[in-house]
């Protein structure tokens, strides 16, 4: 396991780190590199690994995401779930610690303690690459100040059972707190070994810039990884100027609502079919003309590749310039075992087969 010790030196071994995992690494035309299978040919596609920015942490084309612990999945399906992920061959999981503040009697905080249980119990937190975020609003505090980041990822640890996380994102911006006070913060506890690398979600490509500049003005750390809504639906978050601006600084790029709240999974195709799920009513918006284009052409490639449409959603995200991986939820191991064939299917969707997708996306 990393220690806090560890960490102070971390900047001063990225490079060194780089050039290691470097070796025997295959690149392809977006600059991602990949590990050589030496278990044969039917595990390349999760130990696949893409750099995160500039950084020394590596992760496979697909990420876990835990807003569903604790809400549409209790604590021993998340234990499930989680178990099978990591069989998969996948190492990196997603939460925040908002996940789940929405739900009646819940205080935020949920889905990180089961993560942090599940961890502990498996006795494998040296093997995962852990994702959390701070600066939404919690019971008593909320924001991106120096003081409640302390308070937030402290309390995340906490929660999580470990003295560490890999990649902690600024989950919103705050207009309030000037980039100065909060990357000193994120300075001061990597610097403590809390937190290895940092991260924007759902910043604008101005506001990633500015604070860009500001990082690199005062020499403190900068936001190495962004997480934008994006999915074949919702293409205006990230398609432009904010991936313009992540391919030139090399910045990650992990997507949220890869599948549009699940409705590219193809299980709700009418208003009558918003009852299936506690997240029906998010995904009302997509039912209209553009919508059912788009899970046409998911299911005519999914029947020529004899996937799942939301396989081949997934899949379209992790070919897509400039990202690195999507993030995607289970509340099943039946639903997860589809999801984890996506990278490998990535490799196989035809030129055609991205074509059909992007024009019944277009807007």
């Amino acid at each position: 396991m990393h220690t806090r010790r560890t960490f102070l030196t971390s900047t001063v071994a990225a490079a060194v780190a780089a050039a290691l995992v470097g070796c025997g690494r295959s690149a392809d035309d977006n600059g991602r590199t990949s590990t050589p299978s030496t278990t044969g040919a039917a595990e390349p596609a999760a130990t696949d690994k893409r750099r995160i920015g500039r950084s020394d942490i590596a992760i496979s084309p697909l990420v876990l995401g835990g807003n569903v612990f604790g809400w549409t999945a209790d604590r021993e399906r998340s234990f499930e779930i989680l178990d099978r992920f990591v069989e998969a061959g996948f190492e990196t999981i997603d939460t925040a610690d908002v996940y789940s503040r929405w739900v009646p009697g819940n205080r935020g905080g949920e889905s990180e303690t089961i993560i942090g249980e599940w961890m502990r119990s498996r006795g494998n937190r040296d093997r995962i690459i852990l994702i959390t975020k701070g600066g939404g609003e919690m019971e008593d505090y909320k924001g991106l100040s120096a003081a409640t980041l302390q308070r937030a990822v402290d309390a995340s640890l906490q929660r999580l059972q470990t003295d560490y996380i890999d990649i902690y994102f600024s989950h919103f911006p705050d207009p309030q707190t000037p980039h100065e006070e909060t990357l000193a913060a994120y300075q001061k506890l990597i610097e403590a070994g809390k937190i290895r690398i940092i991260g924007a979600s759902n910043f604008t490509a101005d506001q990633v810039r500015q604070a860009l500049d500001v990082a690199a003005t005062n020499g403190l750390p900068r936001y190495e990884i962004l997480q934008p809504r994006y999915n074949l639906y919702d293409r205006g978050d990230f398609e432009g100027p904010l991936r313009d601006l992540a391919i030139a600084e090399e910045l990650g790029v992990i997507t949220y609502s890869s599948l549009a709240s699940g409705f590219l999974t193809g299980k709700y195709r009418s208003e009558a079919d918003l009852s299936q799920s506690q997240r029906g009513g998010s995904v009302a918006r997509y039912l209209n003309e553009r919508g059912m284009r788009i899970l046409d052409a998911l299911d005519d490639v999914a029947r020529r590749h004899n996937a799942a449409p939301a396989d081949v959603a997934l899949a379209w995200i992790i070919v897509r310039e400039g990202v690195t991986a999507p993030i995607a939820s289970a509340t099943s191991v039946e639903q997860l075992d589809t999801l984890v064939r996506a990278p490998a299917l990535a490799k196989a969707l035809t030129k055609e087969d991205l074509e059909q997708l992007d024009q019944a996306s277009a807007v």
